[in-house]
């Protein structure tokens, strides 16, 4: 092959390699660069948000409420915001929610309602629900350190009278309504002092939220004997949930959805029990008390008996009573005496 030709080969070679290196280092310098995107955090004022979803009718506690950065843009004047008005949450506690606050919506002014206000009790009652007040001393009730939104269960303490005559009567205690919530102590729904911290104090009258049927109960229990007040604890409500399950009172959503769960929850942590009541009687805490109350004998049963009169022919006596009976004969007449009569 001619020399010429050899070289001008190897150049056309190396120069379409020189070509390829230039263009790739072209093609990857001329890439877009690569776009780092930053979340901005919303920048705004600090308004009250609900910790938890808050249905109708909750008393507002500490744990309820929290302070939220909010975009300035979005935030309306019926929000709480902090260094404004009365933004303050510990201003906020004990108020009623009217209308439900889902978890982390701002609340408005219009969402919740002051002690004092028109309608406060209403509103902290829920759907068909009733308000009724027992009276309660420092002992029944449990030395004041019940406080508005607990549940208590009541105890109804009285005395049976024997009809048999006798002195000792029969003593029972019966736990006659369970988990009912507590409304108000006295004419107070906030038992807080000026620093926010809750301060028993004994109490003489207790308002607590009823069905209409139980607040029926609850006022002729009254009448029976004396109510008290058993504290709940808030670990109950999964003892109650199991109850109701079993016993076919709630169903449990076949679908899973969570939504649908949740409302089951908060309608069987909210919902009074007057079923399945306990009771205990004296002879379960002192030997020398009684199990039953005495009731008077019955009379026995009467059927007339037979006189013999030979003038007569049988005859039916009604004052003879059936039972073991002696034949007595006097003169021409045969009477049948019970056994043990005259």
């Amino acid at each position: 092959m001619d020399v010429r030709k050899i070289i001008l080969l190897v150049g056309a070679l190396a120069i379409a390699a020189v070509t390829a290196l230039l263009a790739r280092n072209m093609f990857i310098g001329a890439s877009a660069p690569e776009a780092s995107a930053q979340v901005q955090a919303p920048r705004g004022p600090e308004v009250l948000v609900a910790t938890k979803t808050l249905p109708v009718g909750t008393i507002i506690d500490a744990e309820a409420l929290r302070y939220q950065m909010w975009p300035e843009g979005l935030v309306q004047p019926a929000y709480f915001i902090r260094g404004q008005g009365s933004a303050n949450p510990q201003d906020l506690i004990g108020t009623v929610v009217r209308t439900e606050i889902t978890a982390g919506q701002p609340l408005t002014q219009d969402s919740v309602v002051r002690p004092g206000d028109r309608g406060f009790l209403a509103a902290a009652l829920g759907p068909g629900m009733r308000a009724i007040t027992v009276g309660v001393s420092a002992t029944s009730g449990v030395a004041g350190f019940v406080f508005p939104g607990d549940r208590v269960d009541l105890v109804l303490t009285h005395e049976v009278r024997p009809e048999d005559g006798s002195q000792n009567p029969l003593r029972v205690s019966e736990t006659i309504i369970r988990n009912i919530r507590v409304l108000a102590t006295d004419q107070r729904i906030n038992a807080r002092d000026e620093q926010g911290n809750q301060v028993a104090a004994p109490i003489a009258t207790v308002t607590l939220e009823a069905t209409p049927r139980i607040a029926e109960k609850i006022a002729v229990a009254q009448t029976i004997g004396q109510l008290s007040l058993s504290l709940r604890s808030l670990a109950d409500n999964g003892a109650e949930l199991e109850r109701a399950i079993a016993s076919g009172e709630v169903q449990v959503p076949e679908n899973g959805d969570p939504n649908a769960e949740r409302r089951m929850l908060i309608a069987i942590a909210g919902q009074p029990v007057d079923v399945h009541s306990t009771f205990t009687v004296g002879a379960d805490v002192s030997r020398f008390q009684r199990r039953t109350a005495p009731t008077r004998p019955a009379p026995r049963p009467t059927a007339p008996a037979t006189v013999y009169q030979p003038s007569r022919g049988p005859q039916s006596d009604p004052s003879v009573p059936i039972g073991p009976t002696v034949r007595v004969a006097r003169g021409n007449n045969v009477t049948l005496v019970p056994v043990g009569g005259r």
